[in-house]
């Protein structure tokens, strides 16, 4: 299938089955974090980026060939920011309509401020909405947006898309080291989640490549404990743990190299985790299966904190020059 991937361990929404209505880094934004590297270029055009009537269909396929219990969420989240398909609030729907599976929606919010938005997304069962910033300063230094993107316009968007929605509102913070994880920057945030009253607020730390190889992972001890002291003050807050149990569904795909692109476009995978991911096949066939994917232009590595970690060919990671290649392992 084209636009579902997995169901894959979420360390919020138990087995996710994933849909992506939009290309490869198709954003409003260029966030430092990205697992997906940079967006070239930034865009904020609503449009069919893919024809939503396949996109249902391939949710409605995976929905029927899984069947009952092997899906927690249907996760509308994509490689890029799905907002900007304009027919987004028609997929919800007609997903909605087949399905008793709730339906979740990972999104930047930086489009909640236009009403029919809004409106459109108010179907999902959660909508996790970005704000990693309580200042425009910060705002442009860490997610990087397009120049209409404005702060100004996410936090009106918020504030109007809380006041308006029954479903749950779980607000996802990225903390960064040297960037938001200071006391005062975590006040500016805490401020911001005051004025937009969410049901939670999901503390994430990066542990997928981000698109910047100069960012350093927040410490999960003492920062992140400070963090949570600071932003329940507003609003409870669950931490995002590093990794999340479950089995990545590769159920769809009939040979490893198809497999892996599956889900490494959309969600990039340590070696480790993608040797297991494989394990139905043959161990000779995993291995061959690597083999032949470093040779077919389709994957890259990328080196982030000492892990080599598998994802898609055309993502973008500049480290001063070109990240490692997976046709260059030592």
């Amino acid at each position: 299938m084209k636009y579902v991937f997995g169901p894959v361990p979420s360390r919020r929404l138990g087995q996710s089955l994933g849909v992506d209505p939009v290309p490869l880094k198709t954003c409003n934004w260029n966030c430092v974090y990205c697992q997906l590297g940079r967006s070239r270029p930034v865009v904020n055009e609503r449009k069919d980026y893919f024809p939503p009537e396949e996109v249902v269909a391939d949710v409605k396929e995976a929905l029927d060939r899984h069947g009952s219990g092997r899906i927690d969420w249907v996760t509308f989240v994509g490689s890029g920011e799905p907002l900007l398909h304009a027919h987004l609030g028609w997929m919800l729907r007609e997903v909605k309509a087949v399905s008793d599976v709730p339906i979740a929606l990972i999104t930047n919010g930086s489009l909640l401020y236009l009403p029919d938005v809004r409106e459109e997304v108010a179907v999902a069962d959660a909508v996790l909405p970005t704000l990693d910033a309580g200042t425009p300063e910060l705002y442009r230094r860490i997610d990087r947006p397009h120049p209409e993107a404005t702060f100004e316009r996410l936090m009106s968007g918020l504030i109007a898309f809380s006041e308006e929605y029954d479903g749950k509102l779980w607000v996802e913070t990225m903390l960064l080291t040297g960037l938001n994880d200071t006391d005062e920057a975590l006040r500016d945030i805490a401020a911001r989640l005051k004025e937009i009253q969410p049901d939670e607020v999901h503390l994430n730390l990066p542990t997928r490549p981000p698109a910047e190889a100069w960012l350093e992972p927040v410490d999960s001890g003492e920062s992140l404990m400070r963090a949570i002291g600071i932003i329940e003050e507003v609003a409870p807050v669950r931490a995002v743990t590093p990794l999340a149990d479950g089995n990545i569904d590769l159920s769809a795909y009939d040979n490893p190299i198809d497999a892996i692109v599956g889900v490494i476009t959309r969600h990039p995978l340590r070696e480790d985790e993608v040797v297991e991911a494989l394990d139905r096949w043959a161990a000779g066939e995993i291995k061959a299966g690597l083999k032949k994917l470093e040779a077919s232009g389709r994957a890259q590595v990328v080196i982030r904190y000492g892990t080599r970690f598998w994802t898609a060919a055309p993502s973008f990671f500049p480290d001063g020059g070109e990240p490692e290649r997976s046709n260059e392992r030592s």
